[in-house]
């Protein structure tokens, strides 16, 4: 017999789970919409040609790969088969990958359909990814990403409005101790002009980015042994340290950065946005600037966001920033780009593990019909069908059991209504509606049970 499972870093989701994924979901379709933006969706699959390269080595490695249909091994000598290396054989057999993430495709949509969108283009694109990660907590091989990106515009009123989707998405969810981390990609560049790092950008990003992991003393021994010298470290360790994203921190940062392009460009962006953003933003929002957030600079050309919920104990449930060259690979140059993800996943995992869904089941508000015999039965087709033209959600009960074994139904389903019929009912053209949370049950004409039951609500 066949042994019924799954493959690790996927998962099923019940009917509780899904209610749950979907008001997470809904919150965050709600508030991009409010901000004008509008739904795409792109293939699970998109060539190889289009995802490789675009996320470094190590992401190519995590692509999940799909063999050529057919007979794809009939173009392969018996030779190649066997001195061919595995990357080397993957090339010739598999054209296509899963999706790693939403922004890539994307930039590919945009490049594809530019003739048909009008700049700039604001799109929200909520579907799964897939990468060949090793499981862990809060780390999955699929996953959810809920994506928001405007494309064609380089103003900073993007990046302004994505730090009021924050606070409007978090505190909707209920997750007010929410923070957004944010740094520039100029700001790092100044910085390691600052220092006179003696090794690569990328290095020294690669080390500083691992400092909430590993903590100080052990990203300075990596700088050092990569090109820091000892007397710039406790430049470098305050300059890394988190700040208040405030017109002082900003004015602090200019006057402790050495001068240069990199450093003129970075605080004037800063500068700009705070603007903006204390122009449209009256509620007091959680910003930091984190300096040692480098994370997806393969892209990111400007401002970079991570949103965090502290203490929850999984990572950042959120990311984002500003890309300038995206399209570039696909033929379309000199397209400036912002956007954001939110992560499904884990935003799930923190308000599971913070117990702030509410107590309810997949079936809350609705109604299901119990009833005695065939006749009791037909009648209650008849009257679910009219509730369902008011907006309510029924089900009837299908099949012919003692009434106390469809209240077990109910209440293990998780319906928090229930109507009887019975011959009473049926002669006096009422119901007896019940509502199992409380247990009050009343009895209503038909017209009067939507009315009753969004008043309860």
């Amino acid at each position: 017999m066949q042994k019924a499972a799954i493959p690790k870093g996927t998962r099923d989701f019940g009917p509780v789970v899904m209610a749950q994924r979907n008001h997470i979901t809904s919150v965050i379709k709600e508030v991009y919409e409010s901000f004008g933006f509008v739904p795409i969706e792109t293939p699970s699959m998109e060539n190889l040609s289009t995802l490789t390269g675009k996320y470094g080595e190590e992401g190519d490695k995590l692509l999940f790969k799909i063999l050529d249909s057919g007979d794809f091994l009939s173009k392969i000598s018996s030779e190649e088969l066997s001195n061919s290396s595995a990357q080397n054989l993957t090339r010739k057999i598999s054209s296509k990958g899963l999706r790693y993430d939403l922004t890539v495709p994307f930039a590919r949509f945009v490049v594809q359909h530019q003739n048909d969108i009008t700049f700039p283009f604001k799109r929200y694109q909520m579907q799964p990814v897939w990468r060949a990660d090793r499981p862990q907590k809060g780390r999955y091989r699929e996953f959810w990403q809920c994506d928001a990106d405007v494309i064609g515009t380089d103003s900073l009123l993007c990046e302004a409005d994505f730090l009021s989707i924050y606070h409007k998405v978090f505190t909707g969810l209920g997750l007010p101790t929410y923070v957004v981390k944010m740094n520039h990609r100029k700001i790092l560049e100044s910085i390691a002009e600052t220092v006179s790092f003696g090794g690569s950008f990328t290095t020294l990003t690669t080390i500083i980015d691992k400092l909430d992991k590993i903590g100080w003393e052990k990203v300075e021994e990596e700088l050092l042994a990569n090109g820091l010298e000892s007397s710039k470290a406790p430049t470098l360790k305050q300059l890394l340290q988190e700040k208040e994203f405030s017109a002082d921190s900003i004015e602090w940062l200019n006057d402790n950065l050495v001068d240069g392009e990199n450093k003129q460009q970075g605080i004037s962006e800063l500068q700009h946005l705070l603007s903006y953003h204390n122009a449209v933003n009256g509620e007091q929002m959680n910003i930091t600037l984190d300096f040692s957030l480098a994370r997806g600079l393969e892209y990111y050309t400007g401002c970079i966001f991570e949103a965090v919920i502290p203490d929850s104990g999984i990572g950042s449930v959120s990311g984002g920033g500003r890309y300038d060259n995206l399209t570039d690979v696909f033929g379309l140059s000199g397209v400036s780009g912002v956007g954001i993800s939110f992560g499904l996943d884990r935003i799930h995992d923190v308000m599971t593990k913070l117990n702030l869904f509410k107590d309810h089941k997949d079936l809350g508000s609705a109604i299901l019909f119990c009833h005695f015999d065939e006749l009791g039965k037909n009648h209650c087709l008849r009257l679910a069908n009219q509730l369902r033209s008011q907006g309510l959600k029924c089900s009837v009960y299908p099949d012919k059991k003692k009434i106390g074994k469809q209240f077990d139904y109910a209440n293990k389903t998780g319906y928090r209504w229930v109507i009887v019929i019975g011959d009473n009912e049926i002669s006096e053209e009422v119901v007896q509606l019940k509502n199992l949370a409380s247990g009050n049950q009343i009895k209503l004409t038909l017209n009067e049970v939507a009315n009753h039951i969004h008043e309860a609500s």
